[in-house]
């Protein structure tokens, strides 16, 4: 058995307790989270609540899910680019195509498998133990920074920057079409798909999710942006893409098919990040350069343009 722990912030005030726990686990699918919160394994406050309890901010979440597999997550010798690191906290850098995390069906090979190995029992267990160290995730297909935290403590430091929009973090993506603007703010609330369950989507009454962005080059039939994240919602940037109708280039999820320059699905970067270090007022900025799928798109479309 695997209990997963959750604190819903002000931004949750007010959403059902299915569809909260639905957005957390995309490997469980409606029906499945419908039975566990039925069979009483879902507690908010320590008492099993029904799937339309209206969550609070600062209710404690508990979701107990069975697990038919042994409930160990194997250490992996998978080399990490560590950008940073002190004694309470590091920043890796993701490669594209490996899971944050494992799931109920993948269980290795993923950056927490990685962590086990160098870290052992010296990450945070606040998530849950498939979760270990992460505050926040990124997609497979998304590469880029990303904190971990080696103790609950500096868990709750770095996780209430992300709550207060403290920690800035900002992202590299090439979309398709032109932007009308050279800058703005995306105001969209993003939930579940209606129809689509593996997917999000905007739907009114859902999450606020809110992402800024600024244009930084512009091509005939593309645009190179910069986005910044204001809210942190599963798919966000992708969505939010999408759903103005300049879909990330290469994002099959999300409408943006495979350009002739192929790459490992979305184009898509988490390039920059800035937080408070742990128990301190000292700020650290950190900024990597864009990675390989972002260069191999923009050269390409440099050519095409110059022809």
């Amino acid at each position: 058995m695997n209990n997963f722990y959750f604190i819903p912030d002000d931004t949750d005030e007010n959403t059902r307790l299915d569809n909260y726990l639905c957005n957390s686990f995309e490997d469980i699918s409606r029906s499945q989270m419908q039975t566990l919160i039925k069979d009483g394994k879902a507690l908010v406050n320590g008492v099993p609540k029904k799937s339309g309890y209206k969550l609070r901010a600062g209710d404690k979440v508990e979701l107990a899910v069975e697990d038919k597999q042994p409930d160990v997550i194997k250490p992996q010798n998978i080399p990490l680019s560590i950008v940073y690191e002190d004694e309470n906290m590091l920043v890796v850098n993701k490669p594209s195509g490996m899971l944050t995390h494992p799931t109920q069906l993948e269980r290795e090979d993923t950056l927490v498998n990685a962590l086990l190995f160098k870290y052992g029992e010296n990450l945070s267990d606040i998530n849950g133990y498939f979760r270990r160290g992460i505050l926040h995730r990124l997609d497979r297909n998304t590469s880029g920074l990303l904190m971990v935290a080696k103790n609950n403590k500096a868990h709750e430091f770095l996780t209430d920057q992300i709550k207060a929009k403290t920690a800035i973090r900002q992202y590299l993506t090439i979309v398709k079409g032109s932007f009308p603007k050279e800058s703005g703010v995306i105001n969209l609330p993003i939930g579940r798909h209606p129809t689509q369950p593996h997917k999000m989507a905007v739907v009114e009454g859902a999450k606020t999710s809110i992402t800024e962005y600024r244009v930084l080059n512009r091509f005939p039939e593309n645009t190179y942006l910069e986005l910044t994240l204001k809210t942190g919602r599963t798919h966000q940037i992708r969505v939010h893409m999408s759903h103005l109708f300049h879909p990330i280039v290469n994002d099959s999820l999300y409408g943006g098919g495979q350009m002739k320059a192929k790459t490992q699905e979305q184009v898509l970067q988490a390039y920059k990040l800035s937080f408070a270090k742990p128990f301190s007022r000292h700020i650290i900025e950190l900024e990597i350069e864009p990675d390989e799928k972002i260069v191999k798109i923009l050269n390409y479309l440099t050519c095409k343009k110059e022809q």
